[in-house]
């Protein structure tokens, strides 16, 4: 791991353990000494972008790339291209959308990222309506908008990456970076290829837009280190009323953007598989302030964290099923609660309650179960509260 405060990010050190096969993953890919058989387009790329590579194909008029470096494109245009992905079990690519506004004078170069998960549509759609709103002629600085990173768990609208390997293994995208173009799973690998080659190279900053998962609804909240001054400045800029100041786990793309000095976070935009219009405003109202703050684009800030109550917590508290049957919420999401407050009760086939379900600290609800029936262990409820920094390393149960 990188020192950061020679990267220029006064970052704390505390990272949360990973999952266990996300380990083991990483170990083999390590050790891989397979070719790399995306190598064919152009060399491994290092920290420092190679430069736009061409693979001669055009997909619905629109150019693919094995490298990109937003510095070769004119400028004061909007850019369209395909970036050409891992390959599938068939030798065919998946391809992956990449748009890029190119401000007509220099300035910073933004990344915003969706499509990680592939079951999250008002991610996508809040940047859609971000770079909509761009005019490249009146920019100054590059925004990258790569709205659909894993694109066959987009294709079946599910969470995550249905690899190939040995059957159907369904592997978390968001604990794969910064991947490893010879690693062990076609995921690491598409991982790899994205963040070495589009990524990386075209980011002075990252922001990585996610939601709630299927099943489970979130609140309109930020997930970002408050200890990172260039990260608490961008997450300070959204109206939005909770934030999660904390890294969580290895592995997912801020942190990869973190590692190498880039700073990222990711908001989180409600619930999974719909688009809540309401929440995307905000989040798109946030993301435009964010490029006024690096002066990418001119003109005044719309609302921010000073306009709205914002609940800032550094923990979340998981309530688990611990019987099957029909969840009722007794609270809403954002709303607060005091320890001992009961917050959900179960009941079963004859409408008996067979379980009820109560807090064990003082919060706010920042995320609950959306699916009306529960099995033991499920996430019903998560609330966002204060702990102080941890003594251990911490996960949390999906």
């Amino acid at each position: 791991m990188p020192d950061r405060h020679k990267e220029g990010l006064d970052r704390r050190d505390f990272m949360l353990a990973s999952i266990a096969t996300v380990g083991m993953s990483a170990s083999l890919a390590v050790n891989a000494t397979t070719a790399n058989a995306q190598d064919k387009a152009v060399p491994a790329a290092g920290p420092a972008s190679q430069g736009t590579v061409y693979v001669g194909d055009v997909i619905d008029g629109k150019k693919v790339v094995s490298a990109l470096d937003v510095n070769d494109l004119a400028p004061g245009q909007k850019h369209f291209l395909y970036f050409q992905g891992v390959e599938m079990p068939t030798g065919q690519h998946w391809y992956v959308s990449v748009t890029v506004a190119k401000g007509a004078k220099p300035g910073k170069r933004g990344v915003l990222v969706s499509g990680v998960h592939g079951d999250e549509m008002s991610s996508i759609h809040t940047i859609q309506t971000v770079v909509d709103q761009l005019d490249p002629a009146q920019m100054s600085g590059t925004v990258m908008a790569v709205t659909d990173i894993s694109r066959p768990a987009l294709e079946g609208m599910q969470r995550r990456w249905p690899n190939q390997g040995r059957g159907i293994d369904l592997i978390d995208m968001n604990r794969e970076w910064p991947g490893n173009e010879n690693g062990a799973s076609a995921p690491s690998r598409h991982a790899g290829l994205l963040f070495n080659r589009l990524l990386r190279p075209n980011a002075d900053f990252a922001i990585d837009f996610h939601t709630g998962t299927t099943g489970f609804e979130v609140t309109a909240f930020n997930i970002g280190g408050m200890d990172v001054p260039e990260v608490k400045a961008m997450v300070e800029l959204y109206p939005v009323g909770q934030i999660f100041d904390n890294h969580v786990y290895p592995g997912v793309l801020h942190n990869a953007f973190m590692d190498v000095g880039i700073p990222s976070f990711t908001p989180e935009i409600g619930a999974a598989r719909v688009l809540d219009l309401e929440m995307i405003s905000l989040f798109v109202e946030g993301t435009m302030n964010v490029l006024k703050h690096h002066g990418i684009v001119a003109g005044p800030m719309g609302r921010t964290g000073k306009d709205v109550t914002v609940f800032v917590g550094d923990s979340a508290f998981p309530i688990l099923a611990t019987a099957g049957g029909i969840v009722e919420h007794l609270l809403k999401l954002n709303d607060k609660v005091e320890p001992g407050q009961k917050v959900a009760i179960q009941r079963n086939s004859f409408g008996e309650v067979v379980a009820e379900y109560s807090s064990g600290v003082a919060g706010e609800i920042t995320g609950q179960r959306s699916d009306a029936m529960a099995e033991p262990g499920n996430p019903l409820v998560f609330i966002l509260f204060n702990k102080g920094k941890p003594e251990s390393a911490e996960t949390y149960p999906e």
